[in-house]
């Protein structure tokens, strides 16, 4: 009787044991889908601030792209998606450090446009510190117009275990000197499934359209960062996306510039310059696929670094390198020169190009 009653006791137990966890994990769900980003196939972004004029055509530009690696992945930093074990910035007091430093070298370099990638808004892995409003106070005086899209807001992202990523928000953003008409998020095929998908990015293009004012056209102007932790085959997807987009408007009359972080090198560059060292193999987009368009990258230094060990006082030729920041420029563009820029990945995992 007292064996019966216990394994009652027990059974309830193990019961009430089974049931919290399903309210938990319910909760959690529940939680987690309430937080994601939501996205449509394509939305207007707002326009703040002004360009001071519009574009002329053969006037001379100058774009700088920078994925700013949301002011936490400097010199002295690993990371656990890259494998190391970091996830969050070393501080508040470094992670500003950081920001300030990106701004104040854009500041010198003075780019009539430059486009920025992985500027957190408001992330535990950045103390939630507003970098986008950041970048907006700076160059206010300077006359930018600036669009901003998120490709990445979840209310807590459970990994890694032992210190978990929790709360980002996230984006991409145009900072423009001249006018920009119009301003539109479209939306890039998700690789990852339910519920991966929810703590994932919803990686997008942010389309800017810049006015030229002798002929009637446009200046088609395209930041992205492409996926990074997928097959394969969901940059390929994201490709076949951005080509469509990008040929429509050429056969338009448009004038067309694509930049940012591809996580992809192009086969216009000599990228055996940075042999294998881990586990990552960079792909390779065949530009002889578009031939109205020009795929232009430097390869003198790379552009991006893995985080698998901190760069910090170690010994450099012993470090993977990448080539993965770059432009696709229509034919009907001429691109006069192209350098990146090198800082010893100083306050950022990527260096920058203009």
């Amino acid at each position: 009787m007292k064996k019966h009653r216990a394994l009652k006791i027990v059974l309830r137990c193990v019961g009430l044991l089974l049931a919290i966890v399903i309210v938990f994990v319910g909760g959690f769900i529940i939680f987690a889908g309430a937080t994601t980003l939501k996205v449509k196939d394509s939305e207007a972004v707002e326009i703040s601030g002004n360009g001071k004029t519009d574009l002329s055509v053969n006037e001379p530009i100058n774009i700088l792209t920078w994925n700013i690696g949301y002011g936490a992945l400097d010199e002295r930093q690993d990371c656990y998606w890259d494998g190391g074990k970091g996830v969050d910035g070393e501080s508040k007091e470094v992670v500003q450090e950081n920001i300030d430093a990106i701004r104040n070298t854009v500041k010198e370099l003075d780019p009539d446009i430059f486009l920025i990638q992985e500027a957190d808004t408001s992330s535990k892995r950045s103390y939630r510190i507003d970098e986008l409003a950041s970048f907006k106070e700076t160059f206010k005086e300077r006359k930018y117009a600036c669009t901003f899209a998120k490709n990445f807001k979840a209310g807590f992202v459970p990994l890694p275990l032992y210190n978990p990523t929790g709360k980002v928000e996230a984006g991409i953003a145009v900072f423009s000197k001249f006018q920009v008409s119009e301003a539109q998020r479209i939306q890039l095929p998700i690789p990852f499934s339910w519920p991966m998908s929810m703590f994932n990015l919803k990686r997008c293009l942010l389309v800017n359209r810049l006015p030229v004012k002798d002929n009637g056209k446009e200046l088609v102007l395209i930041n992205l960062h492409l996926e990074a932790y997928d097959d394969g085959e969901g940059k390929a997807k994201q490709l076949k996306m951005l080509a469509d987009i990008m040929q429509k408007e050429y056969e338009k009359g448009n004038y067309v510039i694509a930049g940012g972080d591809f996580n992809q090198t192009f086969s216009t560059v000599n990228y055996q310059k940075y042999p294998k060292m881990n586990d990552w193999v960079c792909p390779v987009i065949d530009a002889s696929e578009y031939p109205d368009f020009s795929f232009i990258m430097d390869d003198t230094v790379p552009t991006c670094r893995s985080l698998y060990k901190p760069y910090y006082n170690s010994d450099k030729s012993n470090h993977q390198y990448y080539m993965i920041d770059g432009f696709i420029v229509s034919r009907n563009i001429t691109v006069n020169s192209l350098s990146t820029l090198d800082y010893g990945f100083r306050n950022t995992d990527q260096k920058y190009r203009s």
